[in-house]
């Protein structure tokens, strides 16, 4: 399981807001994002779009901000993007400090196979953990290798790094095993149709 890496980019103060101002920056390449936590006062900052598009393929990523030559651990909080061109619009990122522990959710990967002719399907995708901030996981593991008809997998069945606690309910159901129906009684419609004898038509 990959921990998170920090990742350092620069950052602008920017002091122009509302849309036209966001708009002017996306044309430059650059993304409007506010800075909040710890009691201190919003900071309004614009990103490199660019760069900060290749970083945020991960989950939860911590970024070394560079911000007119001082140093800010932040958390990606939330990333909003225009729905029709998907486009990265404004991001909110929440200032956390070496050793502190932040809440997280964290999405879960399945490893191996289930037995054969089953499926395994998700019922949750992700887990909520405590973690530290610089030590979040960048997935969580989950074998499902020969699990027959009607397994079933729970939060609690998850294996977790070093140092993190589970937050959601360690019942939580994740993973459930099945055997698919559809092809089964579609056959099975088959046989009994081929082995059914004509109708006789009525006499004339």
């Amino acid at each position: 399981m990959a921990k998170k890496e920090v990742n350092a980019v620069v950052a602008e103060l920017r002091e122009n807001f509302g849309k036209g101002a966001a708009r002017k920056l996306r044309v430059l390449g650059l993304i409007p994002a506010v800075i909040y936590g710890h009691g201190t006062e919003p900071v309004h900052v614009s990103l490199p779009s660019h760069r900060i598009g290749l970083l945020l393929r991960r989950k939860n990523m911590i970024l070394e901000l560079d911000l007119a030559g001082e140093k800010q651990l932040v958390l990606v909080k939330d990333v909003q993007k225009d729905p029709v061109k998907a486009i990265i619009e404004h991001i909110d990122l929440i200032v956390v400090r070496k050793g502190e522990k932040v809440q997280v959710e964290v999405p879960v990967h399945t490893t191996g196979e289930s037995f054969p002719g089953t499926m395994a399907d998700f019922d949750t995708k992700s887990l909520l953990l405590e973690v530290e901030a610089t030590d979040i996981p960048e997935n969580l593991q989950l074998s499902i290798e020969g699990l027959e008809d009607g397994a079933q997998l729970h939060a609690k069945d998850v294996t977790l790094p070093a140092g993190a606690v589970l937050v959601s309910d360690p019942e939580t159901l994740v993973i459930y095993v099945h055997t698919p129906r559809g092809e089964d009684e579609s056959e099975e419609t088959e046989v009994i149709t081929a082995g059914t004898p004509a109708a006789t038509p009525p006499a004339a």
